[in-house]
Order: C-alpha cells, then structure tokens, then sequence
C-alpha cells in the first residue's frame, strides 16, 4: 500500500488528485473499520488511518473519510480550543484549500469563507500569492498551509497575506519543517526534478525551512507566538488522535 501511495503522489498531478482521492478512499475506508483512532475533523472512528507521503509514506496519517492528515487534526483541534474561530463572525482567506475543511467551512454560519489558490480545482478564486487581489485589512483570518515552500518568493508572500489581514486578525501559515536544519535552505539554481525532490522533498519545492522558520515569517512583517498545543498534548491524546509530536503552531498577527 505504501508503495502505491508513493507512486501516485509522486506521478499524478495534485489537481487530478484533489478531484478524486476521497472517492477512492471512501471505498478503503470500509476496509479499516475499527475504534482504535479517531478523527477530530470528521469524527470517524477507524482501525487505523491510511499511510501517507511521497518518498517514505508515514503510518497512521490520513483518514479515509474526510482525508485530514496529522496536521489537518492537530490544527482543527488548535482552532477550537484556542481561536475565535467557531464563535465569532469573522471574514477567511483559506488559500491551497485542503479538502478536509472545505466544505465544513462554507457552512459555518459565522464565516464569509473565500478560497484562493492559482491551480487548485477546489478553490473558488484563482490567485497568484504573490499579488493578492483583495484590498488592505480585508480579512480577520487568513490561512495558507504547506504553500510557502512550493512559491518564488516566500517574503513577498507573507507580506501579501499581512496586508490584507485587518490590525486585530490572525493567520496561521504552518510550512513543513526539517528540525535538524538550523537555517532555512533554498538554492533556486538547482532545476533538476529529481534532485529537487532529494533536497527538499519534493521536485515543487523551491526550500525546505529549518528551525528559524519563525524568524522567516518575521521577515515578512509578522509578530509570531509559537504554541506547543500539539507537543505539551497528552500521550494518549496523540495516539488517539494521530498527531504530529514535533509540530509547533505558529499563530502569526500584525
């Protein structure tokens, strides 16, 4: 199973995906019943979760049904116990929309959700991150998730989503970290896919971030809290729900 979750990620395009994965495991998630795990996203209960990753596909990482990977549980949970975010009436920007949210997003009551991404089939507005079509202090919320590896210019991105961010907002811009790295690494000459792929993981990724990734988003203009909400969870709680252990959530405001 892994080496054909390997295969798929790394050989068909991420938009063809997006449009027919949950299909597919909807099928397999009849296959896996059981209480062991549990999704805080969907709620489901299951044996077990679904092995997930391009070059060595972890276990235990997606769930079948509403297809939340670790960090997808770990900042749901995050946004509940420790945002406004199910209260208040707030406006979103949610660009790279993950599948997972989509959907119970747009039916919060208390959200004006807009989705955004420049190829994604399931966002509603085509946007270059960039150069951000929307006015100054537009939104109270912005998320862009596992995207700032894969632009040009990751300063400039930041700086975009805090422009567009009103003074008393929050964005949470988690990107995957190499913690054994000290400092970022980016080297923009190297064009070969595959090396690309040896160095950062995948041949889309134009840096993989270290340890100073707070002080990257720093560089773009934002005041950064990072909480170890996943890291101090309880060790059953992780089990249970499947989190990740090292991940820090980098709550970012102007």
């Amino acid at each position: 199973m892994k080496s054909i979750i390997s295969w798929t990620l790394r050989n068909i395009p991420r938009k063809y995906l997006q449009l027919v994965s949950h299909l597919v495991m909807k099928i397999y998630a009849i296959f896996l019943r059981g209480t062991r795990v549990t999704c805080p996203v969907c709620r489901s209960k299951f044996s077990k979760f679904v092995p997930y990753g391009r070059l060595e596909p972890r276990d235990n990482a997606l769930c079948p049904n509403c297809l939340a990977l670790e960090r997808h549980r770990l900042m749901y949970m995050y946004l509940q116990q420790k945002t406004n975010f199910f209260t208040d009436k707030l406006k979103v920007l949610h660009v790279a929309p993950e599948y997972c949210f989509i959907d119970r997003f747009e039916k919060m009551k208390n959200l004006d959700y807009i989705t955004a991404d420049i190829e994604s089939p399931l966002a509603k507005v085509k946007m270059d991150l960039h150069h951000i079509p929307f006015e100054d202090n537009t939104f109270d919320v912005v998320f862009c998730n596992h995207v700032l590896e894969h632009v040009n210019d990751d300063i400039q991105c930041m700086r975009e989503m805090r422009r567009v961010l009103k003074p008393t907002g929050w964005a949470i811009m988690q990107s995957p970290q190499d913690w054994s790295l000290a400092t970022t690494f980016e080297d923009k000459t190297i064009t070969d896919p595959k090396e690309r792929e040896r160095l950062f993981k995948q041949d889309d990724h134009f840096r993989i971030y270290g340890r100073d990734y707070n002080k990257r988003l720093e560089q773009g203009g934002w005041k950064v809290t990072e909480d170890k909400f996943g890291v101090n969870m309880p060790p059953d709680q992780i089990k249970r729900f499947a989190l990740p252990k090292d991940e820090i959530i980098y709550l970012c405001q102007k």
